[in-house]
């Protein structure tokens, strides 16, 4: 819109004198309105055109302000709670994922108690604002620049492909993918993401994948607890193979620990080497005697949790002669110097 700055001189002493005697106005406003008092005198048709004229710039100004907007959309739920809110912000599935690895691990500063405090200027939007955002994405006019379900109590994350739709994800799987991503720090933006879409290559949660949770009579006590077999890494996991006794069947409502039948179930505990802690998890492979095949999950306490560790770091001792700790070091060390493309 054009515009002219009009500046006017005056002497301070008729300033301070003209102010005294206006009344719930300044002199700027006073004399504005004198401005809008001699427009209003203008011929009509000339007022009536210059006031089209200035409405319709206002209205393209406006237009292009909007079109030239970036930002994303979510829907995140945690403690139960669910917020739908847009972030003026270029947040796309990496820096979104990064922004979550950041609010996971604690790591900068004070952080908020709640993920939805990692965007202070977040705007908040109802059920159905959301969802024409998705439309708008799908439609890819390039406004809506990401549209994401973060469920940090389920730890899953959607994000929204344009081409392919909605993609689900483990949260940790997701972590473990920045992480990666953001390891070499001299990588390019494109190179980021390649690693980041690698990382998650194969790691989609389908309805086949997606793992029921078993849940028994009692929680897992430490007498429970023994492991077998190798330690083996699995990306960013230290995986330890549990040992089943008659505890099995009251902890996940299974039913292996009789000769009614011939099933069993493989219980692996997992170490997360990123993390420095035990998962809050544990996968449970219910095999059947026919050769069949279901695989659940156990979801640990801070309790139960807090009984594994010590288990996990004797384990390691006892085989490996060292401490747990000096265990991810060393998987971590060979991690990285078998992959070539986060070399240093």
């Amino acid at each position: 819109m054009n515009s002219k700055d009009i500046t006017l001189w005056i002497d301070q002493r008729w300033y301070d004198a003209l102010s005294k005697h206006l009344k719930d106005e300044t002199l700027e406003e006073h004399l504005e309105d004198v401005i809008d008092e001699m427009c209003n005198q203008l011929p009509q048709r000339e007022y009536e055109r210059i006031s089209a004229e200035i409405w319709q710039e206002d209205q393209e100004e406006r237009k292009a302000r909007e079109a030239a907007r970036r930002f994303a959309v979510f829907h995140v739920t945690e403690g139960g709670n669910s917020t739908y809110f847009l972030a003026e912000e270029h947040l796309e599935f990496l820096q979104t994922a990064s922004r979550l690895r950041n609010y996971i691990r604690k790591a900068e500063g004070d952080p908020p108690a709640r993920f939805t405090g990692m965007f202070p200027r977040g705007e908040k939007l109802s059920h159905e604002q959301f969802d024409t955002y998705v439309l708008e994405r799908l439609d890819n006019t390039g406004r809506v620049v990401g549209a994401f379900h973060i469920d940090l109590d389920s730890e899953r994350l959607d994000a929204l492909n344009i081409m392919d739709g909605w993609q689900r994800f483990r949260i940790q799987d997701v972590s473990t993918a920045v992480y990666f991503a953001m390891k070499k720090s001299i990588a390019s933006p494109e190179e980021r993401w390649r690693i980041f879409l690698d990382r998650l290559q194969g790691k989609e949660v389908t309805h086949e994948t997606e793992a029921q949770y078993l849940t028994g009579s009692r929680m897992l006590r430490a007498e429970d607890i023994s492991f077998a077999e190798d330690i083996i890494q699995h990306d960013n996991l230290l995986e330890f193979y549990m040992e089943v006794s008659s505890f099995a069947d009251q902890v996940f409502g299974t039913n292996v620990c009789t000769a009614e039948n011939d099933d069993w179930l493989n219980i692996y505990a997992s170490y997360d080497l990123d993390h420095g802690c035990v998962c809050d998890w544990l996968d449970v492979y219910l095999r059947h005697g026919n050769g069949d095949e279901q695989d659940f999950k156990y979801r640990l306490s801070a309790e139960e949790q807090a009984l594994l560790l010590p288990k996990m770091d004797a384990y390691c001792q006892e085989n490996l002669g060292q401490s747990l700790e000096e265990c991810c070091a060393d998987f971590l060390t060979e991690q990285t110097r078998t992959v070539p493309e986060m070399q240093m």
